[in-house]
């Protein structure tokens, strides 16, 4: 329960010490798993201290037993080995300190380990860290690589080395950090998110030798490969030999054999590209040289055919044609005019005999009343009525007079 203090009622030290141990006492004994990272055995000591870390995160918890306990499993623990044990939390009060104090250990195995590593495999694999379809290309020209790998170290030399020999003008970003142990886990996510944060960098080689299970559990741990799944910087493993194949592998965009073949996968070799230009090159020249051929070839088929030896020929050969076309038509329109004229004489001869004029040239006369309008039956006119007499060269009035009429 919570405390009622104010800075007027304040709760002595010795109070709040006890009150926390009175806490702990109640959460009884329980099973820890962790990995033993101090061990003393005072020489006539009858209590054994320990320290357990948690590999996966920066926390430890300090384990006492009795001599009688450790010994049991003397033989097979050490700093480093993983380990469950099962105590009882306790509070000493006058220090304010707390530890485990556990009244059995047991060692995992190396076939527990597998066994937990095996069931990790399944699940993160079920969630698709592990799909193909997530894996990134590698660049072909990384400007700026990552290197995540212990200091100093055989793995570290080898990446340097064989990258600059391969192409001298690469740099690297090299972050050197624990390997194996429980400070691995935390150091290792650290850098892989540093370089991944950092723009300039265009791949990340997570790098180690080769080593026993329990030295590359830490490349199989749950929030280092979660950490790599979630970089958006290609990630290339490169954990110990080809034969080791912890999570790390099956999680990063490109699993690498060696820290030396990382080296290959990431970096080009200057001389195998020169030589590819080089090839490339002189594929250019021969497609270009055979093309060439292929066209004077055809350039010289087509200057050796006659129309290119006397291109003059078809000219002249139609230009008669269109002489001859020419008189032709000149012929038959001659022709065509000649009766066109002929037809028309004819009909300006037919028309001149059958024209009012040449009637009246032949001594008749057209009567016209004085309206203009043509007199052509004598009932038409009156007695007296005065008409015009056309003639065919002028005209005469005269006075219409019926037969027995006056005058």
């Amino acid at each position: 329960m919570a405390l009622n203090t104010s800075p007027e009622a304040p709760v002595p030290v010795g109070e709040v010490s006890r009150l926390i141990g009175g806490w702990i006492d109640r959460l009884g004994a329980v099973w820890v798993e962790g990995q033993i990272t101090q061990l003393s055995r005072r020489p006539g000591a009858g209590v054994v201290f320990m320290t357990l870390r948690d590999p996966s995160q920066d926390v430890s918890l300090t384990v006492t037993c009795y001599r009688a306990v450790f010994d049991r499993v003397a033989d097979v623990v050490s700093e480093g080995a993983r380990v469950v044990v099962h105590g009882k939390p306790e509070w000493y009060a006058p220090r304010g300190q707390l530890s485990l104090r556990v009244a059995d250990i047991r060692p995992v195995g190396v076939g527990e380990l597998l066994a937990r590593l095996e069931r990790l495999k399944r699940s993160l694999a079920a969630e698709g860290l592990f799909a193909a379809e997530r894996k990134k290309p590698l660049p072909f020209l990384p400007r700026l690589v990552g290197l995540v790998t212990g200091r100093a170290s055989a793995a570290e030399r080898d990446v340097l080395e064989t990258a600059r020999q391969r192409w001298p003008a690469v740099r690297f970003a090299v972050r050197n950090v624990a390997v194996q142990g429980v400070h691995a886990v935390p150091q290792v996510i650290a850098a892989v998110r540093e370089l991944d944060a950092d723009p300039d960098v265009d791949v990340i080689i997570v790098a180690r030798g080769g080593g026993s299970v329990e030295d590359l559990l830490p490349f199989s741990d749950e929030q280092l490969v979660r950490a790599v799944a979630a970089c958006v910087t290609p990630v290339v493993s490169a954990i110990g030999h080809e034969p080791d194949t912890p999570l790390l592998d099956l999680v990063a965009d490109l699993r690498s054999r060696t820290p030396t073949h990382a080296a290959k996968d990431v970096v080009p070799d200057v001389a195998e590209e020169l030589e590819r230009v080089r090839q490339l090159r002189e594929r250019a020249l021969r497609a270009v040289e055979a093309m060439l051929e292929r066209q004077e070839r055809g350039l010289a088929d087509t200057m050796s055919r006659p129309v290119m030896a006397r291109p003059y020929t078809m000219v002249e050969e139609r230009e008669e044609q269109v002489g001859a076309l020419l008189d032709r038509s000149r012929r038959t329109f001659g022709h065509l005019l000649d009766r066109a004229g002929t037809e028309l004489e004819h009909t300006l001869a037919r028309v001149v005999a059958l024209s009012p004029a040449a009637t009246l040239r032949r001594g008749y006369a057209v009567l016209q009343r004085a309206d203009g309008t043509a007199v052509r039956a004598p009932g038409e006119v009156a007695d007296g009525e005065e008409l015009r007499a056309r003639l065919a060269e002028g005209e005469l009035t005269v006075t219409a007079r019926r037969p027995g009429g006056a005058g």
